[in-house]
């Protein structure tokens, strides 16, 4: 008994302490993220007074509720005007980004380590994505612009989708499947889109139903489980559930137009949105869960050796300057500068690269090892080094360095340097 009553005491300073740094992050520009997941490498590989393990099955599922829940939340706040102009610029963002991304780290790894180039490319494809859990709840802390934000969520969605199916197809090419490109595209492009349509189906059906449940006490949490209902079904047809989730958030969130648009010769269909106060409530379990989800990443992540930690800091400066050039190419000019830096430095791993990051050692590859230690130190050398340099945009002349790179960028940026490659050709050739 005297063990529980710690635990339930540690749980409630934790909640405490959550709104303490949200306050601390309002006015230091420092990530309350940071401080979460601190607590939970205290509590877990410094002192060792919790581990991963004494959760069980318990610890993978929280973190996946929690994914659930801040796609969801996420998706009820895009407006579709929002969605509708984000959405080129958050595919040309993501899969430039992952495309390189994973290309640079598997050559590095190849180069600094003894793997052989199949588990080096599982590595970079594994690190290809960011976290959502992260990158969400952070660009709404820096009151980033509507579509900035979209853009955001949008790639930390997609790129996690990309990440999982290229690495299980890594995997199983390593164990002598070989790459079945056309079965791999197949797997992409039906995840993206049937997730998308069962996430929408799903939440037309429940528009009507809620208009019925709202006569009833104490129903505002049934949405939520019902996202859950969703999420369980998409994944057991073998397709993607927070894909699903999150296309199920955005079409609640503009249930009224889109109901409009699609049943405007129907009148007698009845449907609801969510009111103000269901919005706070999820508002409020977005961040109850999160915070337990930093702490709970925190418990997870492994210290490992000095030499793999320096080849993580290596990585991760490589990948901030190939984010830099990446978002130079594709964010538009239409977004203000200060938010193309952020975006720039948003580039924060999380738990889907620890929980890919074990698969290669539980399928025995090769190196499977290195390869998960590796994971982690990149894991958490990217949440430190972006908390850290969103701090220094907040607070130094750094802001002004990035605000000159992202002065000019997106299709303007192109025509620029396609025009000077023109001119020195041409100056070549008259000389």
């Amino acid at each position: 008994m005297q063990g529980t009553a710690e635990a339930i005491g540690v749980v409630g300073i934790i909640v405490f302490l959550a709104h303490f740094f949200t306050g601390v992050f309002s006015r230091t520009k420092i990530p309350d993220v940071l401080f979460m997941i601190a607590i939970g490498i205290f509590l877990g590989p410094v002192l060792t007074l919790v581990s991963p393990t004494q959760f069980g099955q318990v610890g993978p599922v929280f973190a996946t509720i929690t994914l659930v829940i801040i796609l969801f939340e996420c998706g009820t706040t895009l407006k579709l005007s929002t969605l509708r102009s984000a959405i080129g610029g958050a595919l040309g963002l993501t899969l430039l980004t992952f495309a390189v991304t994973t290309t640079i780290v598997s050559a590095l790894t190849f180069w600094l380590t003894d793997l052989e180039l199949l588990p080096c490319f599982i590595l970079g494809a594994l690190f290809g994505t960011t976290a959502e859990a992260i990158v969400i709840p952070l660009t709404r802390q820096l009151k980033m612009q509507e579509e900035s934000q979209t853009i955001l969520s949008i790639e930390a969605t997609v790129s996690s989708v990309l990440s999982i199916i290229l690495t299980i197809a890594l995997i199983e090419a390593s164990q002598g499947g070989g790459i079945q490109v056309v079965s791999l595209t197949r797997n992409i492009l039906s995840s993206f889109v049937v997730s998308i349509f069962l996430g929408i189906i799903g939440a037309l059906a429940w528009s009507i139903v809620l208009h019925r449940i709202h006569a009833v006490k104490n129903t505002m949490l049934t949405t939520l489980a019902f996202v859950f209902v969703i999420f369980g079904v998409v994944e057991i047809l073998g397709f993607n559930g927070a894909m699903a989730a999150l296309a199920f958030g955005i079409t609640m969130g503009n249930i009224e137009p889109i109901h409009s648009l699609f049943f405007k010769e129907r009148n007698s269909v009845k449907y609801s949105g969510f009111n103000e106060t269901e919005k706070a409530l999820f508002g409020e379990v977005a961040f109850l869960v999160r915070t337990f989800f930093f702490v709970y990443l925190g418990i997870s992540l492994e210290l490992i050796s000095t030499s793999l930690m320096t080849l993580a800091i290596v990585m991760m400066i490589v990948t901030f300057v190939i984010r830099i050039i990446t978002a130079k190419l594709t964010i538009s000019s239409s977004i203000p500068a200060k938010d193309a830096s952020l975006m720039a430095v948003m580039v924060p791993r999380g738990l889907t690269t620890m929980v890919l990051a074990s698969l290669p050692l539980e399928h025995e590859i090769a190196g499977g090892e290195l390869i998960k230690n590796l994971a982690y130190g990149l894991v958490l050398v990217s949440i430190v080094m972006s908390s850290i340099l969103i701090l220094l945009l907040a607070k130094t002349r750094l802001s002004d360095y990035y605000d000159n790179i992202f002065a000019c960028r997106g299709t303007a940026f192109l025509k620029q340097s396609l025009f000077r490659i023109r001119r020195r050709r041409k100056a070549l050739r008259t000389n």
